[in-house]
């Protein structure tokens, strides 16, 4: 979809054209999950895949927004924008507009048009690329004084007040600052970066979709956070440390006995997954892409035993992965409880590796999963 296919569906739907057509990826992460909220590094990229959002200036004080793809409408006025939406959609939109206001940003009415190739539910952050495309066409439509950084903390606010998903940082930053052809490594703690180029030869990123929705991932990523707050606590009492990066699993031996089992488990995967990381960096420094595979079938084990985020589906796929000598690495990605596992894939078997993993997964719960061959792309950008 190019500018034109967006400016025309506006044009369809409010018989003008747009003042701007934003583009925003959805994204990936290699490695580092469930660790940005955790002050933790991780290993995201851009992806070839966007929600685009069009957006033109109101005379008066209303929102109007559309929502192409599901044909929905959704309108308020601003004064009522920190109402929420029960549609849902409109509520990454709302909660952007609304942190502008409190920031003190001068925003009137406006028309917004939202549509995108992203696959929804798949672990890929639609949500933030939406979030992000918002932010960043509503600062050019006002011609307000953001930073590409205060943008991806607008972004994300949106998410954790409004929304009422209490997300780290990554997935914005990811949407916002990537970089064809690279990945990022983002230290979450002060949003600190370093790009590193990832454009391995013959190897393809691909994405193996359960078509599992996770409806879980809301309210037990709200929960998993608040369990590594309890953990992180009960280690501050003890030791003179302020995050997880700190944190050895000796020191949380210690305090085992004053915090839950699940608590243990949560703590244990979050120690344990900010070493592999730094492990992961210097595998790719390095070229050793098989470690670094080895790396992301660890974090799925400690996603799935320890974090306990996974689900039957994804189990199979990253246990068939690993039978697999074509596949370099393979993991589950994002919230958990569904979407897609992300797979390191010699190119040239992806359609043999694909077909026999489809039969076990066809024949293990009566349908087949999902296919995606992404591309590192660019992040958040005006399209001209």
């Amino acid at each position: 979809m190019n500018k034109a296919d967006v400016s025309a569906l506006f044009a369809s739907q409010f018989n003008e054209a747009p003042s701007f057509v934003i583009a925003s990826p959805g994204r990936i992460n290699l490695i580092g999950e469930h660790v940005d909220y955790n002050h933790g590094f991780v290993l995201p990229a851009a992806i070839d895949k966007y929600m685009y959002v069009a957006v033109s200036k109101r005379s008066d004080h209303q929102i109007v927004l559309h929502a192409a793809d599901i044909q929905q409408n959704f309108q308020t006025s601003l004064d009522n924008a920190s109402q929420r939406s029960s549609l849902y959609w409109p509520n990454y939109i709302l909660g952007v507009a609304h942190e502008l206001k409190i920031d003190g940003h001068a925003v009137s009415g406006f028309n917004i048009l939202i549509t995108g190739n992203i696959p929804v539910g798949a672990g890929v952050s639609s949500s933030a690329a939406l979030e992000c495309a918002t932010v960043f066409a509503l600062m050019h439509l006002f011609e307000l004084n953001i930073s590409k950084q205060a943008m991806v903390q607008i972004a994300q606010r949106a998410e954790n007040n409004f929304v009422g998903v209490n997300c780290g940082v990554m997935d914005q930053f990811a949407s916002m600052f990537g970089k064809a052809d690279h990945v990022i490594k983002l230290d979450c703690a002060d949003l600190s970066y370093t790009y590193f180029p990832f454009k391995l030869e013959g190897i393809s990123i691909v994405l193996f979709d359960t078509f599992v929705k996770h409806s879980l991932a809301s309210s037990e990523y709200n929960t998993r956070r608040q369990e590594c707050e309890t953990g992180l606590a009960a280690l501050r009492q003890q030791f003179s440390i302020t995050s997880f990066r700190e944190a050895t699993l000796i020191m949380l031996d210690a305090v085992a006995e004053i915090i839950s089992s699940d608590v243990y488990h949560r703590c244990r995967y979050v120690i344990e997954e900010i070493a592999r990381m730094e492990s992961a960096c210097n595998h790719l420094l390095a070229g050793e892409i098989d470690a670094f595979g080895a790396r992301m079938y660890e974090t799925h084990t400690g996603l799935s035993k320890l974090y306990n985020v996974s689900c039957p589906e994804l189990d199979l796929i990253v246990e068939n992965c690993m039978n697999e000598t074509a596949i370099i690495g393979a993991r589950m990605m994002g919230g958990g409880f569904g979407g897609c596992v992300i797979a390191l894939v010699q190119a040239t078997e992806l359609e043999t590796v694909y077909k026999r993993i489809n039969a076990v997964y066809e024949n293990t719960f009566g349908r087949s999963m999902g296919k995606y061959v992404m591309q590192i792309g660019d992040g958040t950008r005006l399209l001209n």
